[in-house]
């Protein structure tokens, strides 16, 4: 097959995940990788740095987030600009993809380095959206508060998503996940 046949990006994840699987991810080297995608070295790292990026998508992530919140109407409520954001990406990037999340999730489970990096990767979805909340007028503490509920409520939710053998949407669940953060903290506050 030719390096330039479209859809390189993704029969290089398919073959990535199927040797993490296959092998685990510690065992698995990109030429083994490309060799299954039936592409070259230099077209694996065209798309990604190493194969960590394989499984954190790169700098996609960010680079979404920031265009989400970027694109919203300038007079949203924050905690509606977040709860947004999250429902496009439960939208975009989860629904109908649950075994293909779950096996991520055990990959990523199985390495420190991957949990490490999937920390890292949280970190930087909070900053991004801290960053756009206070470039929007969000005063900084307010910010640094939702940004990190979002990205938190996003990890639970999807959590729970995988764990549920039923079609409830990720975004209901998002919502699920709010309201009960929303009743333990009025719950706490009238104690």
């Amino acid at each position: 097959m030719s390096r330039w046949e479209p859809g390189a990006h993704r029969r290089l994840e398919k073959a990535a995940f199927e040797l993490f699987a296959e092998r685990g991810f510690a065992a698995t080297t990109v030429p083994e990788i490309t060799a299954r995608a039936g592409l070259s070295t230099r077209t694996f790292h065209r798309y990604f740095a190493d194969k960590r990026e394989v499984v954190f998508g790169s700098e996609e992530v960010r680079a979404e987030t920031a265009q989400v919140l970027a694109d919203s109407l300038p007079d949203t409520e924050p905690l509606e600009l977040i709860m947004s954001t999250l429902r496009i990406f439960a939208e975009q990037r989860f629904e109908g993809r649950r075994d293909e999340v779950r096996l991520r999730r055990e990959i990523v489970n199985s390495d420190a380095g991957l949990r490490e990096r999937d920390l890292q990767k949280r970190e930087t979805v909070g900053a991004v959206a801290r960053e756009a909340l206070i470039a929007r007028g969000v005063p900084a503490r307010q910010a640094a508060l939702l940004a990190e509920t979002g990205v938190t409520l996003l990890y639970v939710s999807v959590q729970e998503w995988l764990g549920r053998d039923d079609d409830t949407p990720l975004a209901d669940i998002i919502a699920d996940t709010l309201e009960t953060l929303r009743s333990a903290l009025i719950s706490d506050i009238a104690v």
